[in-house]
């Protein structure tokens, strides 16, 4: 047990090194060396847990699909949201989030193993499938292409709010996004009552790390 413990941890290691110089470099320009120095493992040991680089990129994308943080609530819509917020909040302060983001534009990386575009748009979609099975979206509502036009939004912001001479707070643009689309998706009723601060995901966070009250 303690060995596949170790094991966990060192792939883990090597994971977090290579989004760091994905995310510092790009692909093309990252070296297996340049990911072996920041995990300070050896190569045995990055080759027992991945082939090649582009194996090492595709664990990275295998991460980056993420609902850490996430409770259920009483509306799908605000998980929805919380999923968003949480996401824009941790992107800033996490490589290997922003390594994904990175991969997934990168023309050549994208061409050898993917997105995790799609990912996350089936992730959207469910929740937004069961918010509007609940009453909870306009009728006209389609999921699939909703999530699909949400997922590409929050991207070209993110995007966007990196390339801008004044970089914005991610999660402040993302709460933006939502404040615009948000009257077309939900109905009146429970947009009223949906949360879409940019401070929401510190409440979240903070909510997470109070200790459990027993009766």
């Amino acid at each position: 047990m303690a060995q596949q413990e170790r094991a966990i941890r060192t792939r883990q290691v090597i994971l977090e090194a290579a989004g760091r110089v994905f995310d510092e470099c790009g692909y093309e320009a990252a070296t297996i060396s340049q990911i072996l120095a920041r995990a300070d493992v050896t190569r045995g040991a990055l080759y027992f847990h991945f082939s090649s680089k582009e194996d090492l990129a595709r664990g990275v994308l295998g991460e980056a699909v993420t609902t850490e943080g996430v409770v259920p609530q009483q509306f799908k819509l605000q998980e929805l949201l919380d999923t968003s917020l949480l996401l824009a909040y941790r992107l800033p302060r996490e490589p290997m989030l922003r390594a994904s983001i990175r991969l997934s534009v990168d023309m050549r990386a994208r061409a050898l193993f993917g997105t995790s575009w799609p990912d996350w748009i089936t992730v959207a979609a469910e929740l937004i499938a069961d918010a509007k099975a609940r009453g909870e979206t306009l009728p006209h509502i389609d999921p699939v292409e909703t999530a699909r036009l949400l997922v590409g939004a929050w991207t070209g912001v993110q995007l966007i709010s990196e390339a801008v001479a004044e970089p914005p707070e991610l999660v402040r643009e993302i709460s933006l996004l939502f404040q615009l689309l948000l009257p077309n998706i939900a109905v009146p009723t429970v947009l009223a009552r949906l949360d879409i601060s940019p401070e929401r995901p510190l409440r979240l966070r903070a909510a997470a790390a109070e200790p459990a009250t027993h009766a």
